[in-house]
């Protein structure tokens, strides 16, 4: 009798112990280090950037980065008391790729939001909004003096570049119209170069961008349309999922700069052109003057 009632004590013992280093393994991996932890402990945030006016300019003598999305974050970075690190220079194709296998913490380029992007990271508030409207060759009667909803149809191609955002508002809102596609890599000025040769009727971009290709090519292409924007999107900073300290922490810090009208100062300094892009609205409202 008591062999067995000190058979049952072990197995209880035996019993309570798995269950504590089950609990403890529980702990350990809950308490993984977080990207914020590590930013926090290593006193910097490594950055991937895509070269893209005018979010990230890059010197071709030094090297030397500016731009939108990079002094903002250079001024977050120092109201942090954190530096920045640049890490690796990525391309559209690239950059998600290299937040997943954590060669850098986040991509300081302002990228436009979008679902497909949604379902693999996450993102900062936006620093600034891109509006998209139709272009087409400069005095091109077939299409200036007709609504926008013309371009619908099987007699005029449209310039796309594979997967971005001029063949999805092709596909969307102009269905029947032919579309001109280019290769995922191609520089999104080629869309307004096929149109001004005459190889596509149309195409879709930013006024920002079409600021800077009618600096090199003046009179080339006009917009097409009312002066309402065909799509407008968040540019923000991207980053992996889940990592909601850190972006609070940035988050935080951005809406310092926002509210200081240090943004609004950053932005004005590297517009191609006025009333490009637009900004973000501040989100509360002054008080009235007594007797106004």
């Amino acid at each position: 009798m008591i062999q067995r009632a000190l058979t049952l004590i072990a197995c209880i013992f035996l019993i309570l112990g798995a269950t504590s280093c089950s609990c403890t393994k529980v702990v350990q991996s809950s308490t993984k280090s977080s990207l914020y932890d590590r930013v926090i402990k290593a006193g910097k945030i490594r950055c991937g950037y895509v070269v893209y006016t005018p979010g990230c300019l890059k010197d071709p003598n030094t090297g030397k980065l500016s731009g939108i999305g990079i002094d903002t974050l250079e001024m977050v970075a120092k109201n942090l008391g954190l530096k920045i690190e640049w890490a690796e220079e990525v391309g559209w194709g690239s950059m998600i790729e290299g937040l997943q296998t954590n060669r850098y913490d986040m991509v300081a380029t302002p990228i436009w939001t979008n679902a497909n992007r949604a379902k693999l990271v996450d993102f900062s508030q936006p620093l600034f909004y891109s509006p998209v409207f139709a272009y087409v060759k400069a005095g091109n009667k077939r299409l200036s003096e007709r609504n926008i909803q013309a371009l619908n149809s099987p007699a005029y191609k449209i310039a796309t570049v594979d997967g971005e955002t001029a063949e999805i508002i092709a596909q969307e809102d102009f269905p029947r119209a032919k579309v001109v596609s280019l290769p995922q890599l191609s520089d999104l000025a080629q869309l307004l170069l096929n149109v001004s040769s005459g190889k596509s009727d149309a195409t879709f971009t930013e006024p920002a961008l079409a600021a800077g290709f009618l600096a090199n090519n003046p009179g080339a292409v006009e917009p097409l349309g009312t002066a309402t924007p065909l799509r407008i999107f968040s540019n923000c900073w991207m980053f992996r999922r889940d990592q909601f300290e850190f972006k609070r922490m940035i988050d935080t810090a951005l809406d310092q700069v926002i509210n200081s009208g240090a943004l609004n100062k950053i932005i004005s300094r590297y517009e191609p052109a006025p009333h490009t892009l637009y900004r973000v609205a501040l989100p509360y409202q002054l008080p009235s003057q007594p007797g106004r």
